[in-house]
């Protein structure tokens, strides 16, 4: 009881972001490790559900605002990272969240990846790798290997595979990790990190898909993954960072890459949004309760 005589709330736990929806993910999907990860990074950052928003596009992975306790939303194919932009700019006392797969965000989204990267906004983009289009039956995505057998391509994949940690680092990105589903423990603890910094925080994760891919498998990653927080890799260097970024054979680095503590997020140097969040202020900014009421009706 505090000295109000008001009873002290209790901290956010792991539980107080799990949905009321339980996911409809195939049991096994690597999903399910990345959404128990981020329930436990959540928590850790010792703010409440309402203050987070988890945005999403389209595909399995996408689906996760669905099965998580925090405000969301479910947008459109590969424009995850737009709306999420116009969602901080808007709101920026809120913990931005961005969920999605290879294919929505390397694909159709590869745009808005490399120019949110580029403007730095303060957000956090998950994206659940599992080298292939798993929602539309296994088709071969950015990240397939070359000679992967997929639906797509039955004789296997004859196109380079994109280097989505490379990419993030040259772009602008200024945290850049890459976790596995299979290791929530240190999963969470990046994901924990990439939320804290400020400004755009990129975490690639092998998650697994185990009814299409019979290639990158959980076995797979458990022989070949290695950590980098065990080997003494400088993040802070970018050389560094690229040459961990371009290994992939009999070891697999997964850890923090890069991170970048000197570059402000775009929020930072935005005049307009020095004097708050734009919603709350006086200066004609501010949306009234009648436009507000409009808005929503018109979008429902």
């Amino acid at each position: 009881m505090a000295k109000d005589g008001k009873p002290i709330k209790a901290a956010p736990t792991a539980k107080d972001f799990k949905g009321s929806v339980s996911p409809d993910w195939c049991p096994g999907c690597g999903d399910f490790g990345v959404l128990r990860s981020l329930e436990m990074a959540c928590a850790k950052t010792g703010r409440e559900p309402h203050e987070f928003v988890t945005i999403s596009g389209i595909g399995c992975s996408s689906n996760l605002p669905g099965f998580f306790n925090t405000y969301g939303m479910h947008t459109l194919h590969g424009r995850a990272l737009a709306v999420a932009t116009g969602m901080k700019l808007a709101n920026h006392d809120m913990e931005v969240i961005v969920t999605g797969g290879d294919g929505d965000g390397f694909g159709i989204g590869g745009n808005h990846f490399m120019h949110t990267m580029r403007r730095n906004i303060d957000l956090l983009y998950i994206v659940m790798d599992n080298q292939i289009y798993g929602l539309t039956i296994g088709q071969a995505s950015p990240t397939s290997r070359m000679g992967m057998k997929t639906q797509s391509t039955p004789f296997g994949s004859v196109e380079q595979p994109i280097n989505p940690l490379a990419l993030a680092i040259v772009s602008g990105a200024t945290y850049v990790a890459r976790g596995f589903s299979g290791d929530t423990k240190h999963l969470a603890e990046l994901l924990y990190r990439g939320i804290e910094h400020n400004g755009f925080a990129f975490v690639d994760v092998f998650s697994p898909c185990i009814t299409f891919n019979k290639d990158n498998t959980f076995a797979f990653f458990k022989q070949h993954v290695r950590k980098l927080e065990e080997e003494g890799h400088d993040p802070t260097n970018t050389q560094a960072a690229l040459e961990q970024a371009m290994i992939w054979g009999d070891e697999i680095p997964i850890g923090l890459f890069y991170e970048d503590t000197s570059r402000p997020a775009l929020e930072d140097l935005e005049p307009v949004l020095h004097d708050g969040v734009p919603l709350a202020q006086k200066t004609g900014l501010a949306v009234t309760a009648e436009q507000g009421e409009a808005i929503i009706k018109r979008m429902m």
